[in-house]
């Protein structure tokens, strides 16, 4: 049935969006025969649940999150049976006994004061090291502890000193420690150091040998021992992440990447077989790939059916990871790297997106400023029963992913699903300073945040409306946090481009975000922008130039967010108001950085869908009655 585009009905509604958190599974765990994972469930408060072979492995109501950088991760381990975890409630770190959650540290002098990641139990089972973070003036205090898993004794420090930590990795002896560490003002994806120590039973002496890898200029993520002792570990010299022994042997030599930006802890691209060869997955035109590193140094590749795949951990003879694709959600799966064979661990569900409904996407290369390539995701606009009329074009969604330094795949996801299925167009910008295209690519945002980023995002735009694929008069942008900020700086910088905008917790003015920022990101901007200048920095701001914007924008905002605090949403919503702007300015009472409840993330989805037609001037359309 022909039907304009945009105003097509679906049965992908918000309540669906939301019953899709995102990312539901992440950090697979084995421990003896049980696989563990870490599942986000939206309709329980956004809690996430440690999950053991399909059951639930902490109380009911509890969620295993910890905030160390905010973005959490590693937030809980299994050793002999017995699940460790951070409680988000108080931030403490429990040990699961008999049925019980029993706290292992000491109760902090404030609410979430002292906070915990990454937890390692060493192979006796009687130490658990980890990352902790600890509130301070005039910024949180990081180091490395470690404390009895039976409680009896408060966290001792391992190592201090340095700005941040991650990564902690006991060798399978429990006689040495490997662990991450970088500086202010880097990210750890500029420069990061792998460093080792000795470490002797009852914590009796721990000796840091040196620093083994990274730098100023070297980034690496994911140390881990192989089962014979060997430290491992991914760094990007040679313009892309690959893996290395510890003694600087190349194991892999790709122009792909075997790792990633160290955003959340507890992320892992490789493991090793039981017979000492390695699973792996690398990134390379927009897509991940699994792979397994033959005794004789050959990497071959195995069919997985997923364009996603993150969380690599093995039981010693399958691969375990979370993957998904274009048709597929994400889940859990195993997968015999031998025989092919597969089994999906995570339940067994039906996807929330109809097969019919999907609009499956393609990569886009196109060119940008400079005579450069930039690289995107290209959603058409489908529907099994509805059509646009051969003389109109559809109107586009150019979503800006947050970050800055990430990057999406092409995969099932209901948000986008949402629009394709209603007639719209979609484009998934990774734009230069994305993630998964080398270090020349991800290094095009150096000092250019807000310009290239903006530049590659209107730039596939009107590649898309040039080449008739889309109407390049009904073109709408939306991101959220980096991507909030890239909105922000394509209304006031091509104030011609975009019909409307749809900001989500964006960034609007630069030096009160870096005054009100959390810990992690506080010194990013020296990347992005450049060291403090209060002119240079002043002029990038969007909230200076706000007074360019023509369009409506819609502004939505969770109200406990510490990495865009509601500031950075309210001075732009007030900077609308005063040059009568037409906007709509939503608070979400109780969440962070990032929607998690149901009702929240339904809302957001209906509020950004109404916004675009109110403004596109497109009412659903209506099937005449049957006679």
């Amino acid at each position: 049935m022909e039907a304009p585009y945009g105003s097509w009905p679906s049965p992908i509604s918000g309540a669906v969006v939301a019953q899709d958190p995102g990312w539901p599974y992440a950090q697979v765990v084995v421990d003896g025969d049980t696989v563990y994972w870490s599942e986000a469930r939206s309709h329980e408060g956004g809690r996430d649940v440690v999950v053991g072979d399909g059951v639930d492995a902490i109380p009911a109501g509890v969620s295993a999150r910890t905030r160390v950088h905010e973005y959490g991760g590693g937030a809980y381990t299994v050793h002999d049976g017995t699940v460790y975890f951070c409680d988000d409630a108080d931030q403490r770190v429990y040990a699961m006994r008999g049925g019980e959650a029993v706290p292992l540290t000491p109760e902090p002098p404030a609410t979430h004061a002292w906070r915990y990641a990454d937890l390692q139990v060493t192979p006796d089972g009687r130490t658990l090291i980890c990352v902790r973070e600890r509130d301070g003036d005039p910024e949180h205090v990081n180091d490395l502890v470690a404390f009895p898993t039976d409680g009896s004794a408060a966290p001792v420090v391992l190592a201090e000193g340095h700005d941040f930590y991650s990564s902690p990795r006991i060798s399978p002896d429990g006689t040495q420690v490997a662990w991450l560490v970088w500086d202010h003002p880097r990210m750890p994806w500029e420069g990061s150091e792998l460093h080792v120590a000795e470490l002797e039973e009852g914590l009796s002496r721990f000796s840091i040998t040196g620093r083994v890898a990274g730098g100023e200029a070297e980034a690496i993520v994911q140390p881990a021992w192989s089962p014979d002792g060997v430290l491992h570990y991914s760094s990007d010299r040679t313009g892309w992440w690959n893996l290395y022994r510890a003694d600087g042997t190349a194991v892999t030599a790709l122009e792909a990447e075997v790792g990633g930006p160290l955003w959340v802890f507890g992320a892992s691209y490789y493991a090793f077989l039981a017979d000492g060869r390695i699973v792996l997955t690398y990134f390379t035109a927009g897509a991940d790939h699994l792979a397994v590193v033959e005794p004789d140094g050959t990497l071959r590749d195995v069919d997985t059916g997923c364009t996603r795949i993150v969380d690599v951990t093995t039981d010693g003879r399958r691969a375990l990871f979370v993957g998904a694709s274009p048709t597929r959600a994400l889940r859990v799966y195993a997968l015999d790297v031998d025989t092919g064979e597969a089994e999906t661990l995570s339940p067994a569900t039906e996807e929330l997106v109809p097969k019919a409904y999907v609009s499956v996407p393609r990569p886009l290369e196109f060119p940008t400023t400079g005579g450069k390539t930039a690289h995107a995701i290209f959603y058409p606009p489908h529907h099994p029963e509805y059509a646009g009329p051969a003389d109109e074009r559809p109107p586009l969604v150019v979503r800006v992913h947050g970050g800055p330094t990430a990057h999406v795949s092409s995969i099932l996801r209901p948000e986008i699903q949402f629009f394709t299925s209603r007639g719209f167009a979609v484009v998934d910008v990774n734009y230069g300073g994305s993630t998964g295209y080398g270090r020349e690519y991800r290094d095009r945002l150096r000092g250019t945040w807000g310009i290239v980023d903006t530049d590659d995002a209107v730039n596939a735009a009107r590649h898309l409306a040039e080449s008739g694929e889309v109407d390049g008069a009904r073109m709408t942008i939306t991101g959220g946090s980096a991507g909030g900020w890239t909105v922000l700086c394509a209304l006031t910088r091509y104030p011609d481009v975009f019909a409307c905008g749809a900001d989500y917790y964006g960034v609007a003015e630069l030096t009160a975000f870096a005054d009100d920022t959390h810990k992690f990101e506080s010194r990013y901007f020296d990347y992005l922008i450049g060291p403090f200048d209060e002119e240079a920095w002043t002029e990038r701001s969007p909230l200076t130039h706000a007074d360019r914007i023509r369009v409506p924008v819609i502004v939505l905002q969770g109200d406990e967010d510490k990495v865009v605090p509601p500031s950075q949403s309210e001075v732009i919503v007030d900077a609308l108001a005063r040059k009568g702007i037409d906007h709509e300015y939503i608070v979400f009472a109780g969440e962070q950085h990032g929607f998690r409840k149901a009702e929240n993330l339904q809302r957001a989805a209906e509020a950004e869908l109404e916004f675009y037609r109110r403004v596109f001037g497109i009412d659903e359309f209506t099937a005449p009655a049957s006679l």
